[in-house]
């Protein structure tokens, strides 16, 4: 018969690295033999009702944020950089949240990111999944990557917002009728189609 610290580490194994709290008590633990282990230095807490195994440096930032933040969607700084549209490594993540979310659930030392509270009406927008290393994430696709840059735009850095609309412009698989489409729900079709007009058209 396995001892509680081997059935916190079968179902943290079982779960990628990262259990929730209900995983642990179906396994057959207590609350209380979940905050020993956690006070004996075998578990870490990373968030409100989630845990990994201390010392545990193996969970790469996007297997964080697939587990802590599932409905989180990569954006702005952070799909400009994956899209190749800005050499600019982000010193955060940039991801796009529902504006409904609650903030507890948000918070974790567990990785740097910044919240981009998006309305439900536009949330999905654009959502897509790929590949960061091996972890699948959803992230907006370059079009409303684009749109979103001028949205934001009083956030971003000029040289950043230059190179990407630029580096989009240039990108053989753009898609012009998307991006104007989603300007259109986005409210910044007018900054957008004059953009890339000169962009397009010298």
């Amino acid at each position: 018969m396995m001892n509680k610290t081997e059935i916190a580490k079968t179902v943290i194994n079982k779960s990628g690295g990262i259990a929730k709290t209900s995983e642990l008590l179906a396994a057959g633990l207590y609350k209380y033999d979940i905050g020993k282990l956690v006070s004996d230095g075998v578990l870490e807490r990373i968030r409100h009702g989630f845990y990994q195994l201390a010392g545990n440096y193996d969970i790469t930032e996007a297997e964080y944020l697939s587990r802590l933040i599932p409905e989180g969607i990569v954006c702005v700084e952070s799909a400009l950089f994956h899209y190749g549209y800005t050499d600019f490594t982000p010193r955060e993540w940039s991801i796009a949240v529902p504006r409904a979310v609650s903030q507890r659930r948000l918070k974790t030392a567990a990785i740097p990111f910044k919240a981009y509270y998006i309305q439900p009406d536009v949330y999905e927008l654009g959502k897509i999944q790929a590949d960061f290393d091996g972890t699948m994430l959803f992230i907006y696709d370059k079009e409303r990557t684009i749109c979103d840059c001028f949205k934001y735009r009083t956030k971003l850095d000029n040289e950043l917002f230059a190179k990407a609309v630029n580096a989009y412009a240039n990108d053989k698989e753009k898609n012009l009728a998307t991006l104007s489409k989603y300007a259109k729900q986005l409210r910044v079709y007018k900054k957008v189609t004059d953009m890339m007009e000169v962009l397009l058209n010298g």
